[in-house]
């Protein structure tokens, strides 16, 4: 490549009129271009099969950086920031309450209307159009496609063209989240009708084969795909043709690094200098930190490690005593756990919503919270009548703690230690790796008799997870994310007034009231947040660490 550049530049000296003399000539037209481009190599671990994220998050052994990469090479209507802010990207508008586009009828029904910025176009030159968000819909909701599915299709009654750039989704419900339709987000990002139409009509088996998916994607974003080498690298280069401007860095080149080791010795020898996606750890990142001169590390908040009690058949029976569960989380030292296990970067999780969440500000005066105090922990135990023996134990059955993850990570290490901390109080304690054979046997994970540890999503969605629906039982054959099985009445219908809530003020009230009774009745144990891990090169400017590459058109390479 480089010395294509350089025959590029002499050619363009030895081409033309003679140079003036005493007049120093530099390079000019493609030879200027070509000598001022701008490069930078990211690296994910991973070797992804698609480039598309709804595709890749729908399959078994999703591979990480796959959104991520998705943000660089296509663009939906809109693109959540690194705030949780939807801000238009290729519409003029997000729709909203305020602005008109988003209306709510008296019985629910609601309308939604889109208008693609007039100068939005795929990287063909072919226009972004209505069409193509009907057509994205029609793909969506046809159940031979499943891999497009989405439990919000289930919600839309009908999406109409109004004119070429303006598009109306017609809704039965309501949906707090009908604004990301057509957005970043794994709902419905908008398809190309006329690259998939032909197939998706003559041969619809064919559809998810297609090399649009792989090598010969095409989108709307900021970079187009240049060459796509499976187990090796994706070259991307710039748009000239985004709709909300050229990006500044010319070339990008991604390379697939599954092995975290690998990646290390890469970033160390000046190979890569920016991570995407998940996978990194946090002692990677810290071991990092410390030995790479030629960029910083980044912790941005992404989930949190939590306790979650067994609530239909615990074992022994007192740990449904929501008495039990505050002095057991009185009894752990998170604060301790979130300085050993996350190098003091992230904070103690006294809620579903850490400090970085746009939500934490509305719930964070409902919040109840449980100070480390053993002695308070003791006299609680006390006076639910749990007798000490000779030797200062309480005399109960073992409480066994599951934990799922890698031997290691932030949950199984926890596990650990929170076991420690309850032994210390006198309470017998189990601690129990699942084994790698019964991670998937959901009967067993369901029935836990004590508690699990897991890292799960804390954000607004991760709520749903505590609605009796979601408990894994066997009418549902053991499947759900309610993993502590929690069945409450009062909670289910927080939850399903919170989700088809519009107006904003009335939600982050609900919201406020969801975690007062999460915390209250302690349904999870919140023990810490836990990061991703972004590996940024000094000479990268305006790369924001949490949401990657929303903003990747305004990214530098100094």
């Amino acid at each position: 490549m480089e010395l294509f550049y350089l025959i590029v530049l002499v050619s363009a000296l030895g081409c033309g009129a003679p140079p003036t003399p005493g007049v120093s000539q530099g390079p000019t037209g493609e030879g200027q271009r070509a000598a001022q481009r701008t490069r930078i190599t990211a690296a994910i671990l991973g070797d992804p099969v698609t480039l598309s994220a709804t595709m890749n998050s729908t399959t078994t052994g999703g591979q990480p950086g796959v959104s991520e990469i998705e943000r660089l090479i296509h663009a939906g209507l809109a693109i959540r920031d690194d705030r949780g802010v939807l801000r238009p990207q290729l519409a003029d508008a997000v729709p909203s309450l305020e602005n008109g586009r988003w209306l709510v009828h008296p019985d629910g029904r609601m309308d939604i209307t889109w208008t693609i910025r007039p100068n939005a176009r795929w990287q063909d030159d072919t226009p972004v159009t209505a069409s193509d968000l009907v057509f994205t819909v029609q793909v969506g909701q046809d159940r031979e496609l499943p891999l497009f599915r989405h439990q919000a299709y289930n919600s839309i009654e009908s999406v109409e063209a109004v004119d070429a750039r303006t598009v109306t989704a017609r809704w039965k419900e309501p949906y707090i989240w009908a604004d990301t339709l057509f957005t970043s987000l794994p709902l419905a990002m908008p398809l190309p009708r006329h690259l998939l139409e032909p197939t998706y009509l003559a041969e619809k088996s064919k559809f998810v084969e297609l090399p649009y998916w792989t090598e010969s994607f095409v989108g709307a974003g900021p970079y187009r795909v240049r060459e796509w080498v499976r187990g090796s690298h994706l070259a991307l280069q710039a748009n000239d043709g985004y709709v909300l401007g050229r990006p500044r860095i010319d070339d990008i080149e991604v390379r697939f690094i599954p092995d975290p080791n690998t990646m290390v010795a890469n970033i160390l020898a000046g190979e890569v200098e920016l991570t995407m996606g998940r996978g990194f750890s946090i002692d990677a990142g810290v071991e990092l930190r410390e030995r790479w001169k030629a960029g910083g590390v980044a912790f941005p908040l992404a989930s949190w490690v939590a306790l979650y009690p067994q609530a239909i058949n615990p074992n022994p029976a007192i740990i449904a005593n929501v008495e039990f569960r505050r002095a057991l989380l009185h009894a752990i030292d998170r604060q301790e756990m979130a300085q050993t296990i996350q190098h003091g970067l992230t904070p103690v999780a006294h809620s579903i919503f850490d400090p970085e969440d746009s939500m934490h500000k509305d719930v964070e005066r409902s919040i109840a919270t449980y100070e480390y105090d053993v002695r308070r922990a003791g006299d609680m135990l006390g006076r639910l009548g749990l007798a000490r023996g000779a030797d200062g134990s309480f005399s109960l059955p073992p409480i066994e703690i599951r934990a799922a993850g890698t031997e290691g990570d932030a949950s199984n290490k926890g596990m650990l230690i929170v076991g420690d901390y309850w032994k210390r109080l006198g309470l017998p304690v189990e601690t129990t790796q699942i084994p790698r054979q019964r991670r998937s046997d959901l009967e067993y994970r369901a029935n836990h008799p004590g508690f699990t540890i897991q890292r799960q999503p804390n954000n607004e969605e991760g709520m749903l997870r505590f609605h009796s629906r979601e408990a894994p039982v066997l009418e549902n054959n053991w499947v759900g994310d309610n993993k502590g099985r929690y069945i409450n009445q009062e909670m289910d219908g927080l939850i399903d007034q919170y989700f088809v809530t519009i107006r904003s003020g009335e939600r982050a009230q609900l919201a406020g009231r969801i975690v007062q009774h999460l915390t209250s009745q302690v349904v999870p144990l919140g023990l810490f947040y836990d990061a991703n891990t972004v590996m940024i090169g000094s000479r990268l400017a305006n790369v924001v660490a949490r949401e990657l590459a929303w903003n990747v058109q305004e990214w530098e390479a100094r």
